[in-house]
Formats: C-alpha cells, structure tokens, sequence
C-alpha cells in the first residue's frame, strides 16, 4: 500500500469530494428522505407500540413509574436502525452510481469498468437488502446487552460499522470489478475495510455530521476500493 493509498488519505479524499457542490445534494437527501418516510410511521405507531411494551414488562414497584420511559427508548431504538438501514439503501441504490461516476472520471480513469451495469444493479439490491436483514435482526436480537453498561457506546457502532462495509464494498466494486476480482479484492483488504466502515460509523454518531455520514462512507468506501483494484491489476499487469 503506497503512502497515497493510506487509510488516512483516502478518508481527507472523501471528505474533499463531499464539499463539493455536485456531491451534497447526494449527501443530503437520503437521509432527510429516510427520517420523512419514518418519522410519518412512528407519528402513528409510536404510542401504540410503547403502550403494548409497557404491558409486556414485569409487575415490579420500580417500574410503574419508570416503565413508559423505557419503553419509549425501547421504540427509539428500534426505529433508529430503520431510518439508518433506510438511508443506506437509498444512497447504495441511487446516490452512489452518480457519486462514482463523478469520481472514477476524475480520479480513476484508467481503472476500466468490466463489470455489468445491470448485474451491479440488481446486486448491489440483492447484497444491501441481504445486509440490512441481518444488521436489523442482528440489532433488535442485541438490543437487551444496551442495559449493559457501556454497551451503549459500542454495539450501535459495531453494528453500523459491520453494515457500512458490508453494503459499499460491493457497491463500490460492482461496475467496475470482475466477480474474481471483487472476491480478491474484499479477502485481500479485510483488515481496512472493516476499518472504513468503523471510521463512517463513528461519524455517523456525531450529530449534524450524522447527515452526511452515509454519502461520505459511499465516496470512502469508492476510494478505497478503486485504489485497491487499480493496485490488484498494476500488479497482474493488466493496463485497461
């Protein structure tokens, strides 16, 4: 990995192409459309549903007054990875093929596109809502641990970190790698994939930073793996 190729430079590239005026329409609208489409479900399922978790919980004395609290953080915590999910899925599908567009032509050009543009589409579906169910499972499974303490500050960003690498690994191989190469590609570069995606998680707990969170994940992860490719056939003499 050249010095160029480093984590560190890859994310100041991401962050620089997300200033750019072209890159923040694309940044903000899936998540402002994500928490529209939600906040419309939670403002008639919210009430409904924490009024159905406080008649689930146990007849203890301490509970009468602190159970409808926790029952509405309960909903808040089961709401948060859906508008979360929701987001992802609208930058994975729509936002980042104009994104990676925009970057591949300026900073990629001699990485050719030997992927198939319909083939990506509907893999790019297929591998987000297949990462979704198992991060939205995986949460709601979890959820008890966050009454361990410290728990709180770990297993929302293991979880969003696991997704964020999960979803824009493929997305960001997808029009441009061969299957052999992408399977190369994500075995090779395990270690600083998960790292990515553990960086954009992060972020996306920083608050007003959270909006464009996801955008800068989609152009980190664009980044990281177009550099990747570039090295993997630079390596294998392949010059197109």
């Amino acid at each position: 990995m050249t010095a160029t190729d480093s984590l560190p430079q890859t994310v100041l590239r991401a962050a620089r192409d997300l200033l750019r005026p072209e890159m923040l329409w694309h940044a903000l609208w899936p998540p402002l459309l994500a928490l529209a489409l939600w906040s419309g479900v939670a403002y008639f399922a919210w009430m409904p549903v924490s009024a159905w978790i406080v008649t689930q919980l146990p007849e203890w004395s301490w509970l009468t007054w602190l159970g409808a609290w926790l029952a509405h953080i309960a909903v808040l915590f089961v709401f948060a990875p859906l508008v979360y999910f929701t987001a992802l899925l609208l930058v994975a599908m729509f936002a980042l093929p104009r994104m990676m567009t925009l970057v591949a032509a300026r900073d990629y050009p001699d990485v050719s596109r030997q992927g198939s543009v319909s083939a990506a589409l509907w893999g790019s579906l297929a591998n987000t809502l297949a990462a979704g169910a198992i991060f939205i499972v995986g949460w709601l499974v979890t959820l008890p641990l966050l009454l361990i303490p410290g728990a709180l500050l770990v297993l929302p960003i293991f979880w969003a970190a696991w997704l964020n690498q999960r979803a824009f690994r493929f997305d960001a191989l997808a029009e441009h790698a061969l299957p052999a190469e992408r399977t190369t590609l994500i075995r090779r570069e395990k270690g600083k994939l998960y790292l990515a995606g553990l960086v954009s998680a992060l972020l996306a707990h920083v608050p007003l930073l959270n909006l464009f969170s996801l955008a800068f994940t989609a152009l980190l992860f664009v980044h990281l793996c177009l550099a990747s490719l570039r090295r993997l056939r630079s390596e294998n003499g392949i010059t197109v």
